[in-house]
């Protein structure tokens, strides 16, 4: 890797620190508060992607991770558009997103109180909160506005629980949770995949989201091993990663599908009817994370 790199950093360089050394004062703060004054003098500002490896991989593991939280604060407003748009849940699976919406406020609760780089985990209370308004919607949409309200209230107490001070849940509980989130992950996804598979199309489910949530569980993998390495976190991510690979490879199989058998097609939001999103970086859902 030293061979490739250094001949690349060494052209770009001359033209790379003139610049970077100019930078305003806030934005040094902070990129030195993420990856270390002495990482983000010799990696950022200089270019020396060889001299420290470790400078090297945490600053690319915080540059994955601030983009993924960046990106996921829109991750499923295409799904919530769509809901909206076609006053449907068709295609979308309420037992999907409960799973889902359960997995990633422990892990929330887990990545606070173990202390763990906000840059970590930050796109999983993003999401969380865009799981709720979409679970409330495919409730809503379905004729069971009294299950919404319910929904929402359930979730409000286990967060008092999870984060409040009142005991109820100490560490070692917290720990237990953590590992059920593995298979609830999992969980989480088998629905989604089955309701694809029995209505022989993707429905009202956002292909944008879907592929945002495989590539966020993939470059989670890499910044759990950057910076936390937790088994159990790790975990959870690998088993989204090949979880939402097949969720999306559905998407591409069902691209014009019907949105369920039987029925015509209904609009269905895609990225460029959305909200015009085209970065290429990837976000968690899942999770960006779980699915991440």
């Amino acid at each position: 890797m030293e061979r490739i790199l250094a001949p690349i950093t060494d052209i770009i360089r001359p033209f790379w620190v003139p610049i970077s050394t100019q930078f305003p004062a806030p934005i040094k703060s902070l990129g030195a508060s993420l990856v270390t004054p002495e990482c983000y003098t010799l990696v950022i500002e200089n270019l020396d992607l060889v001299t420290v490896p470790a400078c090297t991989k945490l600053t690319i593991s915080k540059a994955i991770g601030t983009a993924i939280i960046g990106a996921s604060s829109i991750v499923k407003v295409p799904q919530i558009l769509s809901l909206i748009s076609s006053k449907s849940a068709d295609g979308v699976s309420f037992s999907s997103y409960f799973l889902e919406t359960l997995a990633y406020i422990i892990t929330l609760a887990y990545n606070v109180r173990q202390g763990f780089p906000f840059s970590t985990y930050g796109e999983t209370a993003l999401i969380l909160v865009q799981n709720i308004v979409v679970a409330t919607l495919i409730l809503q949409y379905s004729g069971k506005t009294a299950g919404a309200a319910a929904f929402v209230a359930g979730f409000a107490i286990l967060a008092t629980a999870l984060f409040g001070n009142t005991g109820i849940i100490d560490d070692k509980i917290l720990g237990y949770l953590m590992s059920a989130t593995i298979p609830l992950g999992t969980l989480s996804k088998l629905p989604a995949i089955y309701t694809v598979y029995k209505n022989g199309g993707t429905g009202q489910l956002s292909r944008f989201s879907v592929l945002n949530y495989l590539l966020g569980s993939i470059a989670r993998v890499f910044t759990t091993l950057a910076e936390t390495n937790d088994t159990l976190i790790l975990t959870g991510f690998v088993l989204g990663a090949a979880l939402n690979s097949v969720l999306a490879a559905q998407t591409v199989y069902y691209w014009n599908a019907p949105a369920s058998k039987g029925k015509k097609p209904e609009k269905s939001y895609e990225l460029n009817e959305s909200v015009g999103y085209s970065s290429g970086l990837p976000t968690n859902t899942g999770a960006r994370n779980r699915k991440a």
